[in-house]
């Protein structure tokens, strides 16, 4: 079974060579343990990995309240993982998706959330300092994909729950420098990386020659252009080596502010619109506002050209919530899924959704939404040019702009286009990984910002699936990814920072070339051949070469490029920074301060709800633009992700996901058929067997809602509402152990 966390196991325990009857002493130890340990046999290490501390007899125990029901094993930390390796003889069973790099009782530094001991008291205490003064007598380690692993320490030796507390306390807890992750020393250690085929299809906006093909696809050619005059960085940290502007903006103005305040081009419409990003510029003194004011007015004479170009501004930063906001409501959402036994899952059940709508975390989803659609409405239907602006351009930015870029183009609904998304709005877009993800431990500005995008992203799988590639297994296994230290996408801050620690230390291997880190898009790195299929949608079908052709032909041209508008378009209101005119494009560009010099000025009102509402009583083009429920119960819970290690949350046999699968396997069974019937005469299959039959689809029906990642196992199941029926019903082993039947698809509406 793949990784139920600490119910894991129900296996009665094997007796423990040593018992230890005496709980830890109060004592300080003040050493942790620096220097690795000699490399032992039996625990499998990666190159560049180094064992730190250890413990034996370890009692690894099951969820059940009360329960030291479990296995025993060793308790290792190295310097990339948490590991706890079973004394009982592996299940010769191997999951169908496995992980090649973590395990199921693997949990790397990064995925660790919290760290709690239980003492003499029985009382949970949150271990937060590396120092200890006592020993617990259990270690509770949260993560942040939502497992909990309860270890219990009693019948293990005093010197050695001194080492494995103190050692994992200090690894975890402590804050760190950027170069001590294990990233650098798996790839100073590991082979040279040689990205395969299926990491070359995905764009990495690395070269200009990336951008151009991307300015080509999307017909953006004339208006736009490629700027290469901050490579090697030698103008700004702030903004990647290229990057795509508009054609009428100086090159000589662009680095006035450190690369603040410039518009870059993220995506164009078929219309001709524009989407754009910019971040805010920063008050200052007042010897330097009539530069500021000066470098405004250049860059709005670029974009806003009435009537050939109309721009509006979307500041993010006054429309949706803070990063402190998203991190406070992500923390009291996540507490409904850090479940430490079966009790505390029922227990909450009665206040679940009041607990559920007080984190408001579905609420700023619906919000990012909404703030998408909005913006589809002004390119889509008012074909004019929208600029996000936000204090640091690469937050909301990245999320709406990503949002908008889906919704609107099928490309990045495919998995090549959806990587190659991240790739330029985020990675090339400077979004902080390593401060938001809080890699270092510094806790300054953590933020869930990249998986409060791919929730957004599994809102809309969850209602048009048939539109994307992507499974939803895809989106958990990539938010998984993010606390894995082997690939560079999500520890780095910016593509400067990569570039200016691209060098390994002193001591390390390598050090005459520059590194090469390994990508997350390579995903043979994590799963063999048979599991890549659990990524895909077995129901997407491309759109075909004939559709493309009449989709090009339908297409209109750009207006703003060859004709002048049909009607005549309201005339410009700029009349000067100091006129009381001023219109809202200038308002929105300068800074907080410049801004009370300027009268405002109504806003123009959007026809959001009308478009909202007349695109959802047209037919759903898959291939075309896409719009969201977002009233009420449409927004739900990314359920495979947030309770897959439940067991008291799995539906037995059902769920989207399982009967996902039994259609891909119904699919591979109908192509096996019809290659038979290609390569024998007719009449030899009519004695086809049973024994033929995938062995795949004779376990459909015991596959969990939560498949692939948690398997059928359900410690205990109590309703939350009592009936008198219920003891009439089969016994809950009785169910697990019966065989399997082969179930009508068509009966249960499955197709």
């Amino acid at each position: 079974m793949l990784g139920l966390g600490a119910g894991g196991a129900t296996k009665s325990p094997k007796t423990p060579s040593f018992v230890s009857y005496l709980t830890p002493e109060e004592i300080i130890v003040k050493d942790v343990p620096t220097q690795p340990l000699p490399k032992t046999n039996c625990l499998p290490l990666l190159q560049g990995e180094l064992l730190m501390c250890e413990a034996n007899t370890v009692l690894k125990c099951t969820q059940d309240e009360g329960s030291q029901r479990g296995v025993y094993g060793r308790l290792i930390c190295t310097n990339l993982k948490i590991t706890f390796l079973c004394d009982e003889v592996p299940d010769d069973n191997i999951p169908e998706f496995k992980n090649k790099i973590v395990g199921e009782n693997d949990i790397t530094l990064q995925c660790v959330d919290q760290l709690y001991g239980v003492f003499d008291d029985k009382k949970k205490v949150p271990i937060n300092k590396t120092v200890l003064t006592k020993y617990p007598e259990r270690l509770i380690i949260y993560c942040k994909d939502f497992r909990v692993f309860h270890f219990c320490l009693s019948y293990v030796k005093e010197e050695e729950v001194k080492r494995i507390v103190s050692g994992i306390s200090h690894y975890v807890l402590s804050p760190k420098g950027l170069k001590h992750l294990f990233l650098f020393s798996y790839a100073a250690n590991a082979p040279r990386y040689a990205a395969t085929c299926t990491k070359e299809q995905t764009i990495m906006f690395e070269s200009s020659s990336d951008w151009m093909m991307e300015l080509e696809r999307t017909k953006a050619k004339l208006n736009y252009k490629v700027c290469s005059a901050n490579e090697y960085y030698r103008r700004s940290k702030g903004l990647p080596q290229h990057f795509v502007i508009p054609v009428s903006l100086p090159e000589d103005i662009m680095f006035t502010f450190q690369g603040k305040g410039i518009p870059i081009w993220c995506w164009s419409c078929q219309n001709g619109s524009a989407l754009l990003k910019m971040s805010s510029l920063q008050d200052v003194d007042d010897g330097n506002i009539q530069t500021q004011k000066a470098f405004v007015d250049r860059v709005e004479k670029t974009l806003h050209r009435p009537p050939y170009e109309e721009v509006r501004i979307e500041d993010l930063s006054a429309s949706l919530p803070s990063l402190s906001e998203i991190q406070t409501s992500y923390n009291r959402f996540k507490q409904l899924f850090l479940i430490d036994n079966s009790s505390d899952f029922w227990d909450s059940d009665l206040k679940w959704f009041t607990l559920l709508d007080t984190s408001n975390w579905l609420e700023i989803v619906r919000q990012c939404l909404k703030k998408a659609i909005e913006v589809i409405e002004y390119l889509d239907t008012q074909k004019i040019n929208v600029v996000l602006k936000e204090d640091t351009g690469s937050d909301f930015c990245c999320v709406i702009s990503s949002l908008v870029q889906i919704m609107m183009d099928p490309y990045y609904r495919t998995m090549h286009g959806f990587q190659s998304l991240i790739q330029k709005e985020w990675v090339m877009g400077g979004h902080c990984f390593l401060d938001r993800c809080n890699h270092l431990r510094k806790n300054d500005n953590e933020a869930p910002v990249f998986l409060l995008f791919l929730d957004c992203v599994w809102q809309l799988i969850q209602q048009y699936p048939l539109a994307f590639e992507i499974s939803e297994t895809y989106l958990t296994v990539l938010s998984d990814s993010i606390n894995i230290p082997i690939f560079s996408t999500f520890f780095f801050n910016s593509p400067y920072q990569k570039y200016e620690n691209r060098w390994a230390e002193e001591g390390q291997p390598r050090q005459d070339e520059p590194l090469r880190f390994y990508n997350v898009w390579d995903w043979s790195v994590q799963f063999e051949l048979k599991a890549l299929s659990f990524l895909t949608n077995p129901l997407y079908v491309e759109k075909s070469k004939h559709e493309k052709q009449l989709r090009k032909a339908q297409r209109s041209k750009h207006i703003r490029q060859l004709s002048l508008p049909l009607t005549q378009s309201k005339p410009s209101n700029k009349k000067g920074f100091f006129r009381d005119e001023t219109g809202p494009f200038i308002k929105n560009l300068l800074g907080k301060r410049i801004s009370k010099l300027i009268s405002n000025s109504d806003d123009v009102p959007g026809t959001y709800r009308a478009f909202y509402e007349n695109w959802h009583r047209k037919p759903v083009d898959f291939h075309g633009l896409i719009l969201p429920h977002i009233d009420g119960p449409d927004i739900r819970i990314w359920a495979q992700r947030h309770l897959r290690w439940i067991p008291e949350a799995q539906v037995l046999g059902g769920g989207n996901v399982s009967t996902m699968q039994r259609i891909l396997e119904l699919m591979e069974e109908i192509q096996s058929l019809k290659k038979k019937i290609k390569e024998k005469p007719l009449h030899d299959h009519s004695s086809s067997k049973e024994t033929e039959v995938d062995t795949r689809r004779k376990r459909s029906v015991r596959r969990s809602s939560l498949y692939p990642f948690a398997m059928l196992h359900i410690s205990s199941f109590r309703p939350a509402i009592a009936t008198t029926t219920w003891r009439s019903w089969d016994g809950e082993d009785e169910l697990v152990n019966r065989e399997d039947e082969l179930v009508d698809v068509e009966e249960f509406g499955y197709l």
